[in-house]
C-alpha cells in the first residue's frame, strides 16, 4: 500500500512537470516563417515601439525564470518522494492495526512503523511482527502478534494454571491481559503439547490471550520466518481506547505514541 501511494505521488508531479516543460517549450518556439509578400504588406502603425518590445521582453524572461524555478522545484520534489519511497519500501513500513488481539499493547487502529524484514533478519522471542499468514489459515489479510518461541525450541502451556513454558521455563508476561486459558481444542482446531518450533520458524501469541488466534490454532500453527513482514518499532498515531472485546471505550491517548515493546 505504502509502494502504490507514493508511486502515485511521484507519477503526478512528473505528468505535471512536463507539462510545464512543455508550455515553457511552446512559448520560447520560434515563430513560423511568414511570406515575404505578407510582412510587406503591414502596416507600419502596427509596429511596435522599441521601448514596448523591450518591456514584452522583460516580461517573457521573467515568466521564463519564473517556469525554470518551478520546474527546478518539482524536479528535486521528485527525488525526494523517490528517496520516501524506497525508505518505506526496504526499510520501514507503516500499518494500522485491525482487531483486539494484542491488546492491551496495542489497539484497533493504532498505526505502527515498521522495521522490514529488508533489515529485520535476526528474530527474537519477545519480538512483536507482523506476519503475512497462509492462505489456508483462514486470515483476512496480515496479522501482528509477539514472538514467544523460535526455531528448535520447546512450547508447552499449562491451560488450567494459564501459563506459557519454553523450553521448560515458565514465562512472565507482565505483557499480557489475562492468563492462557485458551486452547482451541474445545472447538477442535488446536495443537497437541510439548510443541517443538521447527527451524527456521516461530511460535507466535496475542497478548489479549483468549481473544486472539495465533499458534494454538491449528490452522496457522508455527509461521515461517518468511511469513514475517518486520518487527513493530514505534506507534506513531494511536487508535481510540478499547476493551478486550475491541469495544470503544474512550478517545486516543497521544501519551501512548513511541517506541512499542
Amino acid at each position: 500500500m505504502a509502494l502504490s501511494f507514493w508511486a502515485e505521488i511521484v507519477y503526478n508531479v512528473l505528468e505535471y512537470a512536463c507539462e510545464v516543460q512543455s508550455m515553457d517549450f511552446e512559448e520560447n518556439r520560434p515563430a513560423q516563417d511568414v511570406p515575404l509578400e505578407e510582412r510587406i504588406e503591414e502596416p507600419a502603425q502596427e509596429e511596435t515601439s522599441a521601448e514596448e518590445a523591450g518591456q514584452v521582453q522583460q516580461d517573457a524572461a521573467a515568466r521564463r525564470e519564473k517556469q525554470y524555478e518551478t520546474f527546478t522545484m518539482l524536479h528535486d520534489l521528485v527525488y525526494i518522494l523517490a528517496g520516501i519511497t524506497l525508505v518505506f519500501v526496504f526499510f520501514f513500513r507503516l500499518v494500522g492495526v485491525d482487531g483486539s488481539s494484542m491488546y492491551p499493547t496495542l489497539v484497533d487502529h493504532d498505526y505502527l512503523v515498521l522495521e522490514s524484514n529488508f533489515l529485520y533478519r535476526s528474530v527474537r522471542a519477545g519480538d512483536i511482527v507482523v506476519i503475512d499468514p497462509p492462505e489456508e489459515a483462514g486470515f483476512s489479510g496480515p496479522i501482528v502478534k509477539r514472538v514467544i518461541a523460535t526455531g528448535g525450541q520447546t512450547v508447552d502451556i499449562d491451560f488450567d494454571a494459564g501459563v506459557v513454558y519454553v523450553d521448560g521455563e515458565a514465562l512472565e508476561e507482565s505483557y499480557v491481559f489475562e492468563p492462557t486459558y485458551r486452547s482451541f481444542r474445545e472447538v477442535g482446531d488446536g495443537l497437541d503439547y510439548p510443541v517443538t518450533v521447527p527451524e527456521g520458524s516461530v511460535f507466535v501469541l496475542g497478548d489479549n490471550r483468549n481473544h486472539s488466534a495465533d499458534s494454538r490454532y491449528a490452522g496457522l500453527g508455527c509461521v515461517d520466518e518468511s511469513r514475517i513482514l518486520g518487527r513493530v518499532l514505534l506507534r506513531i498515531i494511536p487508535g481510540r481506547q478499547t476493551n478486550e472485546q475491541g469495544d470503544i471505550v474512550g478517545g486516543r491517548d497521544f501519551r501512548r505514541i513511541g517506541a512499542v515493546a
